[in-house]
């Protein structure tokens, strides 16, 4: 009886470990960056100073670039409401940012309220999946456009509008990048065994990375499936996210008078976007920050620029979002109970 009674305990008890272990690592690791955080909330005096012109730009990028994310949901989803996806995405990507898990703690509350607004659970979890798909290839694919900038000599212009231009040049290289994974094979495959190669050959592992080039064109297969016909307007819609979330830091660094190297701020940029994927903490709090001050310093930003852009960044893209997401909550439960 005691053997059975403590089989029986035992599920429960191993269901908390997981959660336990993640809150505990994300803990360690925000007291680790906790200078870093302090030093950029510190420079929260410098706002007085910015250029409200190009401060108030900055809210503007961020919102397109959120209705870029509604307009690539409403097209997995296949659904017209524009209400039904900003609502339900807001509110997850709110409470993805205030309790542990993150993105999947996000992705989970928002299918939940797409399931109150009767949209199929199994349509949900697919369009999800093909929508974080193309998003974190767009970010991924976003460092090997940022090399050839620097090494082409890119860097030469101090000028912030040069930096406008050249992500708009990046954007453009994304999307044609996009066109060419879904229309063939040949990019996919090459990008696949570039990266094989480049797993196996820096990463000590038992086994090595086998059949990534078909494994990538089988998540290809399954966007385009999801997306259906208007996958082109799937891939604008990632390209756009991604465009103005960088215009958005082009005006916070304007804002603050800074005049750094063009293609060190798209690596900056790039570096953000990679860090924010790391799951340790919600939306990559803390490692976002102190990469993007300490990238923005190696572009040539000072340091007292470098801490009041981040923190006018940040404040828009990370910390505005999640009192937006509470009031369409708020909406939502009006409407939908």
């Amino acid at each position: 009886m005691s053997a059975q009674a403590s089989s029986e305990s035992s599920p429960p008890r191993r269901q908390y470990v997981r959660p336990a272990a993640l809150l505990l690592v994300t803990a360690i690791s925000l007291y680790l960056l906790l200078p870093s955080l302090v030093a950029v909330f510190s420079s929260w005096h410098s706002l007085s100073n910015l250029d409200p012109a190009y401060a108030s730009l900055v809210p503007v990028g961020e919102t397109a670039s959120f209705v870029c994310v509604w307009q690539l949901d409403r097209i997995a989803l296949r659904t017209s409401s524009w209400f039904v996806v900003a609502s339900a995405q807001l509110s997850g990507n709110a409470v993805g940012r205030i309790l542990p898990g993150g993105g999947a703690t996000a992705t989970a509350f928002t299918a939940r309220m797409l399931r109150r607004a009767n949209v199929d659970s199994g349509k949900a979890a697919a369009a999800f999946g093909a929508t974080a798909g193309l998003q974190i290839g767009t970010r991924l694919a976003l460092p090997l456009l940022v090399v050839p900038a620097i090494i082409g000599g890119a860097q030469v212009s101090r000028s912030l509008a040069a930096a406008a231009y050249l992500g708009l040049g990046v954007l453009v290289l994304l999307v044609a990048l996009g066109v060419a994974a879904f229309t063939g094979n040949t990019t996919l495959e090459l990008a696949g065994r570039g990266l094989q190669w480049l797993l196996n050959a820096t990463v000590r592992r038992r086994r090595l990375v086998a059949g990534l080039p078909d494994e990538l064109l089988q998540d290809r297969d399954f966007i385009r499936a999801t997306l259906g016909t208007r996958w082109r307007a799937a891939l604008l819609a990632a390209a756009g996210n991604t465009g103005f979330d960088y215009l958005a830091l082009i005006c916070a660094l304007r804002a603050v008078g800074a005049a750094p190297q063009p293609s060190l701020v798209l690596l900056a940029f790039a570096a953000v976007q990679l860090l924010a994927l790391i799951p340790i903490t919600p939306g990559g709090l803390g490692f976002v920050e102190a990469g993007l001050v300490g990238t923005l310093t190696l572009a040539g930003v000072s340091g007292p620029e470098a801490l009041t852009a981040t923190l006018l960044y940040r404040l828009v893209s990370f910390w505005l979002p999640i009192p937006a997401g509470g009031v369409a909550y708020l909406l939502f439960r009006r409407r939908y109970g």
